[in-house]
């Protein structure tokens, strides 16, 4: 017997209808959502979202993450990149440096260059639109997200302007978007416990919203599996949500898991597939005004985004060179995660997929010197199984 969409999902065939019909999923909604069971059911409408925005589709992009400073003064207890006593030694890169890291990977087209680092008191304004003016000198075309909403508080401190006359500098030296980190999740309770220095919520959106002003694209995440609750995580979800409602200036949402190594909640357990998979799909299904959904396969592993491209994520991430957020196993300084094109696309169509190589807008790249990946049979596996 053939199930049907109400074997499938039980007793959330309301969500379902919801779902079918395009409604908007309320806040008891993401709730039930995140405490049911039945997780196939959760992952099963949040494919149905996804197969109607993406269809198979699949993107990714060729990346490079540029770290240029551990020194942080904001000391969060979840944090395992900053130096510290034990944990990695302290750096930050000269502008020289940085055009070394460029030139690593001179023979990858890359298109994108992702920026973040600590909030290191010692460098000075002129820094940070110099850093910004390298990359575009020795990456010609290429696109620049860099700085989380906290660095940028901390660039207009150092220049003594306004948030919105450094977010002017900025994108005057080639700023191109700015990435979602910074807030984590949108709980004053989790703000006050593990990263009481940092913006808290209202700040985090006041810089979106002086972004979005400027017309300067951005990104969300949210961080979970530490000391947030259900509750927590989608009052988050419905904060980006609404945030969307009135800037519509963001373009990807990725869940981030939370890894424990080295960091002062290193007691915490560490993720797993299913809270992974969890998170992904209902983010999904809450941010119905977010066009995309992204696996980021460094801290899902590679396994569990392709599961998530069934449940939901629609986007890969990209080659991710030299990225030094997270560290495996306290093993500081460990930079060897990486996919090639090839892995990329080798990953994505194992499951089924199509591989779209993307730029950081989500415009498809087509590049003649390369052949373009083979299209498969999106029916020949369902969902279920894949």
């Amino acid at each position: 017997m053939a199930l049907t969409p109400e074997h499938i999902v039980g007793d959330l065939i309301d969500i379902y209808r919801k779902v079918d019909e395009g409604q908007r999923l309320s806040f008891e909604d993401g709730m039930r959502l995140y405490e049911t069971p039945n997780l196939n059911a959760v992952g099963y409408m949040a494919n149905i979202v996804r197969e109607r925005r993406h269809g198979g589709r699949t993107y990714y992009v060729r990346n490079q993450h540029i770290n240029y400073t551990n020194i942080c003064n904001k000391f969060c207890k979840f944090c395992s990149f900053y130096a510290k006593k034990g944990g990695p030694a302290p750096y930050q890169m000269s502008l020289d440096e940085v055009r070394t890291r460029l030139q690593w990977h001179a023979d990858v087209p890359m298109t994108e260059i992702h920026m973040v680092g600590g909030i290191n008191p010692r460098l000075p304004y002129q820094y940070y639109l110099d850093l910004v003016r390298i990359v575009k000198e020795v990456r010609p075309g290429v696109h620049v997200k860099a700085f989380t909403a906290v660095e940028i508080v901390e660039i207009a401190r150092q220049g003594k302007v306004t948030m919105e006359q450094a977010l002017a500098d900025l994108i005057e030296a080639g700023l191109d978007s700015l990435p979602g980190g910074g807030i984590e999740i949108l709980s004053e309770r989790v703000h006050k416990e593990l990263f009481g220095k940092k913006l808290n919520g209202e700040e985090w959106k006041n810089v979106a919203r002086a972004a979005s002003k400027l017309g300067l694209k951005q990104y969300a995440t949210m961080l979970y599996g530490h000391i947030e609750t259900n509750e927590e995580r989608v009052d988050h979800l419905v904060q980006l949500r609404e945030l969307q409602d009135e800037t519509q200036n963001f373009l990807t949402m990725t869940p981030l898991s939370f890894h424990p190594e080295a960091t002062e909640l290193a007691d915490i357990p560490a993720p797993t597939a299913d809270t992974d998979l969890r998170n992904i799909a209902v983010s999904r299904l809450m941010l119905d005004n977010f066009e995309h959904i992204k696996s980021f396969w460094i801290m899902n592993t590679v396994p569990v985004t392709q599961m998530a491209l069934w449940y939901g994520a629609d986007d890969a991430d990209g080659t991710v060179h030299e990225y030094e957020i997270t560290y495996k196993d306290g093993e500081f300084g460990n930079k060897s995660q990486v996919l090639t094109r090839d892995n990329m696309i080798k990953m994505i169509e194992e499951v089924h997929r199509i591989p779209i190589e993307r730029d950081s807008l989500y415009n498809e790249i087509v590049r003649e010197e390369e052949p373009a990946p083979k299209v498969r049979n999106l029916t020949a596996v369902p969902m279920a199984n894949a």
